[in-house]
Order: C-alpha cells, then sequence, then structure tokens
C-alpha cells in the first residue's frame, strides 16, 4: 500500500509539472484561454524585482516569498546585489540561489535571474578584468592631437594600435583623412588652423555598477567583456550560466524560466579585432582609413555614408555574437532570454549605441523595453513600447517584456501602476518585471511605495490575468510600419521623429500596426494572398513608410513585388535618396518605385478596413486584438481622464462576452448584435478603465 500511495503521489506531481509546462504553451482556442483565464500559470507574471543586497539568509528568502505570495505575486526576478554573504557566483552564492529556487518551487512560484550582479549585462563580476582581460570590451578613441598652423608638417612613428587620421580645419570645420603609411604618418596643414587626431583602438569599457563595487558607483572598474566576440561571450555564459546550470539545472524550464539582460550597449564606437576582415568581407574595402572620420563633429557625405556602412557590420556582429549566442544557449536548455536595450525612448540614441535595435532583439526569446523616470505616466503617453512588441510578433515570439517603475521619480500609486501596465499592455508588452523589492535583514520585509498599496494584490492578479490573455492566440495587426533604421545612422532626425508621428496617429484613430525592420521584410515576411505573413501568422495587408533619407534596393525591390500583387506600399513622407545595394558608400539616388504609393498625404483612405471602429471618434482609446481559431479577444483602454461612450464594431462572428480580469468572470453583452462578419456593441468605459471584449463562434 505504501509503494502504491507513493506511485500515486508522483504520478500526480508528474502530471502537474506537465500540466504547468503545458500551459505555458500557446493557447490558441477560446475554451483553452477560458479554462485557465481566472488562475492562469505563474509563468505569465508579473514578477518583482527582487533585490538580494547585504546579508541575505534563508530566513529572509522564506519570509519575502510568503509575503510574495500574499500579494499575489507568483513571479520573481532575482537580482544579485550588494555586500551579500558569500562572493557574487561562489559556492556559498549558488547555495543560497538554489535554495531560493527550492523554497519558491514549494510555493507554486517561478523564477528568473537577472544575468549579472547589477547591470549592465556581460562583466561576470569583474572576472573579466581579473581572469580573462585578453576578452575584455574594445573601442576606439583618440590617441594623439596634434595642432598645426598653415604650411606646418607633422611628421611621426605611429604605432600599431593607430589606425586612422584626420585633419580638420578649426575656422570653417572642413576635414580631410590623411593617410598612414608603413606606420608613418607625414601630411602639411594647407591654409587655415587645423587639428590632427589619431584614431586608435584600445580595451576600453562602458561603465558598470557592480555588486562588488565599494563604491556603490558606476565606473569602469570592472570590464564588460567584448559584445562583438562570440568567444568572449561565450566565456561570460561559462562564467555565469553554466554555474547556474551546475547547481540548479534540474529546476530548468520547471521553476527556473531564465536569464534576463539589462541595457547591454556601447559609450563609444565599438571595436573588436575580427571587425576589419568582418567589414571587407560584407563590404568589400578597408574601414580602417576611415574610423577617424566616426569621432568628429561635421564629417562629410563620403564620411556619412562609410559610417552607416560600420554601423551595419557592427550591428551585424552585436546581434549574432552577443544576443544569438546567449538565446540559442537558453534554447538548448529549456530556458528563454529576456533582455531591453538602452534608450528605447530615444532611438536616434540607441541606434548609436546598440546599432540595430531589431536585429538585435530579433534573436531573443523574449524581447523587452524598460520604463523608467516616469516616461510612461497617466497624460504621458509614449509608444515605445511597440518597438519590443512589433519584433515578438514579426520573429513568432510568445512574449514581450517590460522592466517598469525604476527610478520613478514620482513614485506610483495602484492605480497609477495600473495605468502604466495598462499603457503597455494595450501597446503589446504581456510580460511584466516590476521594480524594486529590496530584500536582506537590512530591510523589515514590509511592502515598500506602491506594493504597500492595499489595492496592489488586486492589481497584480488582474496584471497575471491580462498577461496570459494577450500571450495567446496570435496578432491581428494588418498594417505594417517600416522602421529606418539605416536613416538614423545618417543622422537622419526627420526619420525617427515621423516614425513616431506616425505612430501616434496610427493608434490615436485605432488602427493598430507592428513595426518591421529590413531583415524581416528581406527574409521572413512571406506572400500570403495580397499580405506578407509573418512568423506569427499574422498577415500585413499594408505597409507604410515614413519620411527616409537611406533604404536597401533588396528591401524596395521586396515592396514594390508586394505592391505589384495587390498589396499597398505608401510613402508618407520624403522617400529616400539613398538606395543601399551592398555599401552605403556607393548607394544610388535613383529607383523606379512602380505601383507603391509616394505621395501619403490621405494615408488613413488606403489603410485596410479597420478590426476596431468607434462611431464617435476619441484619441484616447487604444486597443490590442488578438486572434483565435474560434474567436477574437479585444482589450481596450481609455488612456483619458473623461469617460467615453459610442457604438463600437469589432470585426468578429459569434456572442460577445465581457471577460472581467480583476473578478475572473464571464458576461454575456446583451445588447450585442451580429452585423455580417463584424458585432456591434455598445461601449461605455470610464477614464483609466479597461475592458476586454470577446467574441467567440
Amino acid at each position: 500500500m505504501k509503494t502504491k500511495a507513493l506511485l500515486i503521489i508522483l504520478l500526480s506531481g508528474f502530471f502537474l509539472q506537465l500540466s504547468a509546462q503545458n500551459s505555458r504553451q500557446l493557447v490558441i482556442d477560446l475554451k483553452t484561454l477560458a479554462a485557465g483565464f481566472k488562475t492562469p500559470d505563474s509563468s505569465f507574471g508579473p514578477s518583482i524585482l527582487w533585490g538580494w543586497d547585504g546579508p541575505m539568509t534563508k530566513e529572509v528568502i522564506i519570509r519575502d516569498l510568503d509575503r510574495f505570495k500574499s500579494l499575489n505575486i507568483r513571479s520573481l526576478n532575482i537580482e544579485a546585489g550588494y555586500d551579500l554573504p558569500f562572493p557574487y557566483l561562489s559556492d556559498g552564492y549558488f547555495d543560497l540561489i538554489k535554495f531560493g529556487v527550492e523554497q519558491a518551487k514549494l510555493r507554486g512560484m517561478v523564477i528568473w535571474m537577472i544575468d549579472e550582479c547589477k547591470y549592465p549585462s556581460g562583466f561576470a563580476g569583474g572576472k573579466f578584468s581579473k581572469e580573462r582581460p585578453d576578452l575584455r570590451m574594445q573601442g576606439l578613441d583618440i590617441y594623439k592631437r596634434i595642432e598645426l598652423a598653415s604650411g606646418q608638417t607633422v611628421q611621426e612613428e605611429i604605432p600599431a594600435a593607430v589606425i586612422s587620421a584626420i585633419a580638420v580645419n578649426r575656422e570653417n570645420g572642413k576635414c580631410q583623412l590623411i593617410k598612414i603609411e608603413n606606420g608613418k604618418l607625414q601630411w602639411t596643414a594647407p591654409e587655415g588652423n587645423w587639428q590632427v587626431s589619431l584614431v586608435r583602438h584600445r580595451f576600453r569599457t562602458s561603465v558598470t555598477r557592480a555588486g562588488n563595487n565599494p563604491t556603490h558607483g558606476k565606473d569602469t572598474l570592472n570590464a564588460l567583456c567584448d559584445y562583438l566576440n562570440p568567444v568572449a561571450v561565450r566565456q561570460f555564459l561559462e562564467f555565469t550560466h553554466v554555474q547556474y546550470k551546475k547547481h540548479i539545472g534540474d529546476e530548468f524550464g520547471k521553476t527556473f524560466l531564465g536569464f534576463r539582460g539589462d541595457e547591454p550597449d556601447y559609450g563609444f564606437v565599438p571595436w573588436t579585432p575580427a571587425l576589419p576582415e568582418e567589414f571587407l568581407k560584407k563590404k568589400g574595402y578597408d574601414v580602417r582609413p576611415w574610423v577617424a572620420a566616426f569621432l568628429i563633429k561635421n564629417p562629410t557625405d563620403s564620411m556619412l555614408r562609410v559610417k552607416a556602412d560600420y554601423w551595419d557590420v557592427w550591428s551585424d556582429m552585436f546581434g549574432e555574437n552577443f544576443f544569438k549566442v546567449q538565446a540559442d544557449w537558453c534554447a538548448a536548455n529549456q530556458l528563454s532570454y529576456m533582455v531591453h536595450l538602452n534608450h528605447e525612448d530615444k532611438m536616434m540614441a540607441l541606434a548609436q549605441s546598440s546599432g540595430d535595435f531589431f536585429e538585435n532583439l530579433r534573436h531573443v526569446q523574449i524581447p523587452g523595453i524598460d520604463a523608467i523616470w516616469n516616461q510612461i505616466w497617466p497624460g504621458k503617453t509614449a509608444d515605445f513600447p511597440k518597438y519590443a512588441s512589433s519584433v515578438a510578433h514579426v520573429y513568432g515570439h510568445q512574449k514581450a517584456m517590460s522592466e517598469s517603475f525604476a527610478a520613478y521619480n514620482i513614485p506610483p500609486t495602484a492605480d497609477q501602476a495600473k495605468w502604466v501596465t495598462d499603457h503597455q499592455l494595450v501597446r503589446g508588452i504581456n510580460l511584466f518585471e516590476w521594480m524594486y523589492w529590496p530584500a536582506s535583514t537590512r530591510s523589515d520585509g514590509n511592502p515598500r511605495g506602491w506594493f504597500g498599496d492595499p489595492k496592489f494584490p488586486q492589481v497584480a492578479q488582474y496584471s497575471n490575468r491580462v498577461s496570459y490573455l494577450l500571450s495567446n492566440g496570435k496578432p491581428a495587426a494588418n498594417i505594417a510600419v517600416y522602421y529606418p533604421t539605416g536613416s538614423e545612422w545618417f543622422g537622419d532626425q526627420k526619420a525617427d521623429s515621423s516614425s513616431l508621428e506616425l505612430c501616434k496617429n496610427l493608434l490615436e484613430n485605432q488602427h493598430d500596426f507592428d513595426f518591421v525592420d529590413d531583415n524581416a521584410i528581406l527574409n521572413v515576411l512571406k506572400p500570403n494572398g495580397n499580405g506578407l505573413e509573418n512568423l506569427s501568422g499574422q498577415v500585413y495587408q499594408t505597409v507604410l513608410v515614413p519620411s527616409v533619407k537611406a533604404m536597401s534596393k533588396g528591401v524596395l525591390d521586396k515592396l514594390k513585388s508586394f505592391a505589384t500583387s495587390g498589396g499597398k506600399v505608401i510613402f508618407t513622407g520624403n522617400k529616400p535618396t539613398v538606395i543601399v545595394e551592398k555599401t552605403f558608400r556607393n548607394a544610388g539616388g535613383s529607383y523606379d518605385f512602380g505601383k507603391m504609393i509616394l505621395e501619403g498625404k490621405n494615408v488613413f483612405q488606403h489603410l485596410p478596413d479597420p478590426d476596431f471602429k468607434l462611431e464617435m471618434a476619441s484619441d484616447s482609446i487604444k486597443y490590442n486584438h488578438r486572434r483565435f481559431t474560434d474567436g477574437e479577444l479585444y482589450f481596450i483602454f481609455n488612456e483619458g481622464d473623461k469617460a467615453v461612450e459610442s457604438n463600437l464594431t469589432l470585426s468578429g462572428k459569434g456572442k460577445a462576452r465581457f471577460w472581467n480580469a480583476i473578478s475572473g468572470e464571464i458576461k454575456e453583452i446583451e445588447q450585442a448584435k451580429n452585423t455580417g462578419q463584424s458585432v456591434k456593441v455598445p461601449l461605455n468605459i470610464a477614464p483609466w478603465e479597461t475592458q476586454i471584449i470577446v467574441i467567440s463562434k
């Protein structure tokens, strides 16, 4: 009998575990979705960033986990911090992590792990500085500056690390590259007041905030690894991820779901030893004589073109050698890799420090953004969450995440935090990491800030349910907006501003969309009838192009073919004057646009029939539409401060019901009327309110 009872317990545990794993798989029908609606699996979040600082103990871990459970938190994201009782990545540290995972498992919780002791990702707690200095990050800088008047000559032996030289006339800003031949520089200044800059490559690092830094500040004491070198990135994994596997590998993909990266980017022009060879292979010319031009204020058009080629090459290396290497390791170990970059709200800055948002994040299982400093706040909308959700949709990833509320200088109440969360949910984010819970015996374990708001448990439960709903089915937007990263590398501010303006106008008029990048158009989107289908099974019928300066000829050819076969391509601003084939440097300026629409004054008249249509216009109403095999789900948010009453027509056919994410109840909408392939319902939605309408066949 004891043996039989033990067998029953073991089998029960197996099926519970199997059920938990299956519940993380994509749900495609509403019947299954409804079954998990009231109590979704813990993996749908939200997570609290659980900061392990100070003399952490097992008692503190138990105390905090019990408090989290009482607050309806089922997902934790551990960040190793300052003054831990054991060195970061030591056996003592991993014993404590293992205990935390075991205790979370007992409570039905899941664990994520920040992949660094603070941020940004990639310094392995200082191990690259101490143990593998040969694999540290590298970049370009000024080795020496030489002042010359008219007629003066510079003659110098040049160190091997110096690879480029440039002269700038201080009087008028004109510049010219100077040849370095056989390790020597010789140049005579023409008329004017000149400054010669010699540019070298060397080991240098972006600043890090490290848990082992006694100052608790940001500095270069702990060097990052060389992001562009796959050997360095695999060493980072060996220092970190592989050690977690040794200690808690049995819980990989079960209680322990994966790693979260934080703000990997460059504070300078990147370099790696393999870059010149990779550049020559992709672009067909030697970039080294040109790199000095990347460090001056007023480069010529030719220099800007070479810089764009350089950014194109190192961006690809960053995506392939840093993000993809980590994502592949996680996938091979039943884990997910989620990460956000830096400056998502300032894409011109991001394009300089991270290269290409879409190239980097397309590789990872859960692309993300970072909502900090009250960038998103009631009355202050920001559409940059669409970047991460678009990557997820286009490349077939189930989730897109947001690290929210770090450094909010106006701490939110629960109502304000729910508004910020809803603002991102309606723009496609469906997994949250909320900041910040300090652990250790220095804290009394009581909630701080909005975590202590009496409404917090309700908001946490609500977020879990909505994240679950919006992580399943498939996205339904049928409009794509081309994102002009190449133009941003040129310093084309209008490309950035026109993209944001187009985004704002579409959303305020209830036309949902996804951003698509060059790689998506060239290699991912496939013809499907009169549309282009992405890896989520979503079909775009229209592609909008903002004001752009540069575009790939291959992308234009693909869009031209799409327009010829019945799709719509609309240029809403300046059409490209730099048509790139192999290089920006030799790009031409003319192109036959065929049936693509070149004047975008009346964009809305060219768009597909809307799936969401208000009888009375309101720019405060936003929606997120997910499609299931047996119906449609609409998440609706009134982000304004006034109630909205209007009849609403939704694409779909069948019974319409309200799904209440606060109570978990489902209620039929008696006033709903079917009209052909759509349903008309009355919408009465209060300020800051959300409603979920499901139409089931």
